[in-house]
């Protein structure tokens, strides 16, 4: 995006006649670093309030003392100042600025004329592999149903009620049905199977969706108790029970694998498991290999190496062949996802690298070795005995340069 716009896209290429790069967003809640060669500032956390304090200074200062002043700041990193900002800290918002809905609505996004709005922020829930757990800011806040519908614009016509635990909010129901009331279309972004009812589902129904969303995220039970998602084979069988009485389409279940410790004994009870569901519903299951993010307690924990995952998903697909659909992601481009997650600023160089060379997964290899991109060692010690606790032997075999394991 920088060089389409004719801007260099490094930092210290760029002078003051150039105008500010600043990045922010869900990113810098976890690994913000790979961002530091290209941006002048970085926006940590929740921006809602940040905006405005960086707004009130821009229209008083000149650029390098507005750099200064803003390295000074909580919430806000000037990669380009020594010690210009704590290199972790994630700002958060204040009861007013929320909650947060779409300024823009348009057709041409993927989400089509749809008006987003937040009914909560957070999540009450500690899964360990996760970066919006309850420790974040707080863990979860909720806006009432009123609240929340009288932000609701009187044209929008399709409403998407936004947020990493939408389900969990105690009148999720009641708020769903509000809006079916009104005449409009609404979808969830997040349904957790332990949380639904017939009355939620059915207002689901009614609402325009077709397809039912869970996630089981680990394997197996083993797993999910591991990386403590407290959802049960039970819940998700009636989540599959509930799509089919009320007459949906299909039911979607994420789930991931490569976790520490999983064994092929945690893929074959998922094809177990997957098969039952099917007996029930027709089921898509969308399968993500697990990629360790930073300030997690999972933190550090190696990547599960490409040639393994494919040899999972690939018994995946066999297991569930004419039974259910399998959706896999990539081995290969997960463990892209995972040395930017897990590096710092090389990583980011590496992606420029990475780029300028056709943005191949071989160029991103190349890159990352070139440009000497490893993951951070000092969170593995720092978390090492947290870790030793819940995840016994968890460093097993350790991640290759290209995703591949040594023994």
């Amino acid at each position: 995006m920088l060089a389409l716009a004719g801007l260099p896209p490094l930092r210290e290429e760029r002078s003051a006649r150039h105008p500010l790069v600043i990045a922010g967003g869900p990113l810098t809640f976890s690994n913000p670093d790979p961002l530091e060669p290209f941006v002048d500032v970085l926006v940590q956390g929740e921006a809602e309030d940040l905006v405005h304090r960086f707004l009130e200074l821009a229209a008083g200062l000149d650029r390098e003392a507005l750099l200064a002043e803003l390295a000074r700041v909580p919430g806000f990193r000037v990669p380009g100042i020594p010690g210009g900002g704590e290199r972790y800290f994630v700002a958060k918002a204040s009861a007013a600025r929320l909650p947060a809905t779409s300024q823009i609505l348009t057709p041409h996004t993927e989400l089509r004329s749809m008006f987003l709005v937040e009914p909560e922020r957070g999540c009450s829930r500690g899964c360990h592999y996760c970066v919006m757990r309850r420790t974040t800011n707080g863990g979860m806040r909720t806006f009432s149903r009123d609240e929340v519908l009288s932000r609701i614009p009187e044209a929008a016509r399709r409403v998407g009620l936004v947020g990493a635990a939408v389900t969990d909010h105690p009148e999720v129901a009641e708020l769903l049905e509000a809006i079916v009331r009104q005449g409009r279309e609404v979808g969830v972004s997040s349904l957790r199977a332990d949380r639904l009812t017939r009355r939620l589902v059915a207002a689901l129904k009614e609402g325009g969706a077709k397809v039912l969303t869970v996630a089981s995220d680990g394997a197996s039970q083993r797993m999910r108790e591991l990386v403590d998602r407290k959802h049960t084979e039970e819940q998700l069988v009636r989540a599959a029970q509930l799509a089919r009485e009320e007459g949906l389409e299909r039911l979607k279940v994420y789930a991931m694998v490569g976790l520490p410790l999983e064994g092929d004994e945690d893929i074959d009870e998922l094809i177990r498991f997957t098969c039952e569901l099917s007996r029930i519903v027709p089921v898509a299951l969308g399968v993500s290999p697990f990629v360790a993010k930073r300030h997690t307690p999972l933190d550090g924990s190696p990547f599960g190496g490409i040639r393994e995952i494919e040899h999972k998903l690939d018994r995946l697909r066999r297991g569930l062949k004419g039974k259910a659909e399998v959706r896999p992601a990539s081995a290969r481009w997960a463990w892209v996802e995972y040395m930017l997650a897990q590096c710092g600023p090389e990583a980011g160089l590496a992606a420029m690298d990475a780029w300028r060379q056709g943005g191949g997964f071989s160029a991103w290899r190349r890159a990352f070795e070139e440009r000497g991109a490893r993951p951070f060692q000092a969170a593995r010690a720092q978390d090492g005995r947290r870790r030793a606790t819940e995840w016994p032997s968890v460093e097993g075999p350790r991640a290759d340069s290209d995703g591949s394991r040594s023994r």
